[in-house]
């Protein structure tokens, strides 16, 4: 099984890269293999121009055929997601998302661009063929605050939000076996005593 995370943000060190690491340490304490897509380092010109014959388009595009679940984050921006994301989806294939289950995360300057990932990103999704999509995760500015060394930090209700989503994401989508709570004890080895 693989999951791919894809950042759409154009800034290596934003909030959105930030949930997304958050994700990406969830799943590695789990043991469950993913890889990384960041948009921005793929060739603008070939973006631009749906160049789908250059070869950073073609391993990217390769990479979400191969994922068996994608992760998506991205900023906001004017009530929408981000043009670097937007492009690169439109180079998918119409059922570029076919057969996979998607969870959508998104950061903004506050509560009042919530409604993008269900209104203007979930669209999308669902147009690619994305077999589910899981309720997403979205995150304030305040909510993904700077640490002393200039780094963005998830706090604790997003990461709470963080470990249910992923939760839903394995158990759920990909029906993997959850890690909390006891293992299966067979009848025959219970033992009673009064």
């Amino acid at each position: 099984m693989s999951i791919l995370l894809i950042a759409g943000s154009p800034s290596e060190h934003s909030r959105s890269a930030a949930l997304l690491d958050a994700v990406a340490e969830r799943l590695a304490q789990r043991q469950v293999h993913f890889s990384r897509l960041p948009i921005r380092d793929l060739s603008p010109q070939a973006l631009l121009l749906a160049d789908f014959n250059h070869a950073s388009v073609r391993r990217a595009i390769a990479q979400v055929e191969t994922a068996r679940a994608v992760v998506v984050a991205t900023p906001v921006y004017k009530a929408a997601y981000s043009g670097v994301l937007k492009v690169f989806l439109d180079l998918l294939p119409q059922t570029g998302l076919k057969g996979k289950i998607v969870l959508p995360l998104a950061t903004g300057g506050s509560p009042h661009h919530m409604l993008a990932l269900d209104y203007a990103l979930r669209p999308v999704l669902q147009s690619l063929s994305a077999r589910q999509i899981l309720p997403g995760v979205y995150a304030t500015d305040a909510q993904i605050p700077k640490d002393e060394h200039g780094r963005y930090h998830v706090g604790d209700e997003i990461a709470s939000r963080l470990d249910d989503a992923v939760n839903t994401l394995l158990t759920d989508g990909l029906r993997m076996p959850p890690t909390a709570g006891f293992a299966p004890v067979p009848f025959s080895q219970v033992r009673c005593s009064v």
